[in-house]
């Protein structure tokens, strides 16, 4: 039976061209139109589609109303469509709180132009969203929450984390800047790695999704010292996100996450999250030096690597050369930072389709690091944490709502 897709958008253009290339997928059905969020949520009533594409500006009734419209009377899987602006960034995010599953950048150039690749994702896109669970939870932390609440002591310091920022900034500049020749030579080496290195098994580099079925682990400590925490996540990350990082108190250690995202909506993700958050959130930038009590979210379009200067680690981001699928690309990142600590790294992959993480959280496990995973019940899209359950990487199976709690208690 084919998938019933509801097209809600004011644009009469868009939603001419969106018809035509959902319909050229012969698995896909659109079912409706809607030129508001109004119609949007009748229609959804009327049709009982599979899954809904929906406009964030609109008249009548906004995206944003018109999503939790729908998630309280006909809950049904949404992907958004976002103007590549900061107001139109903070919307989604907004849209996604309020029960959407994922978003797009709303390209005209790409639809009137038919580009090859950005049609197959749009129609990858949409397929996922249709397939994943509807969940009508809400970020448990507020912005206003986390201003009240009082300062944390922080945790366990560890040799790799115990100088100041100054001190940072002062090794930050006493080290003569690597060249982008050099980044990239680092770049090719670590790809290489991940497509060639025997302790990757197979089933990690050509993953195809089997019955497995997660099981929930009680938490236990792992003992171990961790100089870093790395978080991977891709659909229904933003909001799995906020679940993790506004509970956790100002860490003795960074912080990084990749998040399959455009680059207009990184920085913007990053401030939203630094308002909820006692930890200092920011987009990754090319030569920060990583702090501890900091988070580093990797920008849109790029890949976050990273450096040893001296005792310190310094970020590197680079323009991909087509050699992996995702920008940013978790495996690399985590692959990297294999490279650099070794055991000392707590990395955890969150819902997301695909199996993005699986041969980066292979090459940590191989180092002996801590792998943890998010559980099946509590994913939008269970595919990336999937991954490293089959392939025996994860040492803990965690629901979405214990991981920050689990985070403090492991460290």
């Amino acid at each position: 039976m084919a998938t019933k897709v509801l097209i809600v958008d004011d644009s009469t253009f868009f939603r001419k061209r969106l018809r035509e290339i959902i319909e050229s997928d012969p698995t896909m059905q659109v079912v409706g139109e809607a030129k508001d969020g109004k119609e949007g949520v009748d229609l959804t009533q009327k049709l009982r589609p599979d899954v809904i594409t929906m406009d964030v500006e609109m008249p009548v009734m906004d995206g944003i109303s018109a999503v939790k419209e729908i998630m309280s009377k006909c809950p049904t899987p949404i992907l958004m469509f976002s103007s590549l602006t900061h107001e139109g960034a903070t919307a989604t995010f907004k849209a996604l709180e309020a029960g959407a599953i994922d978003f797009m950048p709303k390209n005209f150039d790409d639809i009137a132009h038919r580009r090859e690749e950005a049609l197959k994702s749009l129609i990858g896109s949409i397929k996922a969203v249709s397939r994943s669970r509807v969940r009508g939870f809400r970020p448990s932390v507020s912005t206003a929450t986390a201003a009240s609440r009082p300062a944390t002591t922080p945790l366990r310091t560890t040799a790799a984390t115990t100088a100041s920022p100054s001190a940072a900034s002062s090794a930050a500049s006493a080290v003569r800047p690597t060249t982008e020749a050099a980044a990239m030579g680092q770049y090719k080496k670590i790809s290489e790695l991940l497509n060639t290195d025997p302790a990757v098994p197979a089933a990690a580099r050509k993953f195809t999704f089997g019955d497995h079925k997660s099981e929930t682990t009680a938490f236990r400590r792992s003992g171990k010292l961790h100089s870093i925490v790395a978080i991977g996540s891709s659909t229904g990350g933003p909001i799995a996100l906020q679940q993790i990082i506004p509970n956790l108190p100002k860490l003795n250690v960074p912080v990084v996450i990749v998040q399959h995202m455009p680059a207009a909506f990184t920085n913007t993700f990053a401030m939203r999250l630094d308002a909820m958050s006692q930890l200092h959130v920011v987009e990754a930038k090319d030569g920060d030096i990583l702090e501890a009590g900091t988070c580093y979210i990797a920008p849109g379009g790029k890949q976050m690597i990273f450096e040893k200067v001296g005792v310190k680690v310094r970020i590197r981001i680079i323009s991909d050369t087509g050699r992996v699928t995702y920008n940013p690309c978790v495996d690399v990142s985590f692959a990297s930072l294999s490279q650099i600590y070794g055991d000392k790294v707590l990395a955890m992959i969150l819902t997301g389709m695909g199996s993005d993480g699986c041969e980066g959280c292979t090459l940590l496990k191989r180092k002996g690091s801590v792998i943890w995973a998010q559980n099946e019940e509590t994913c939008v899209v269970y595919g990336m944490p999937q991954a490293i359950v089959n392939a025996n990487v994860a040492d803990l199976v965690l629901p979405i709502e214990e991981i920050a709690n689990c985070i403090v208690k492991e460290f």
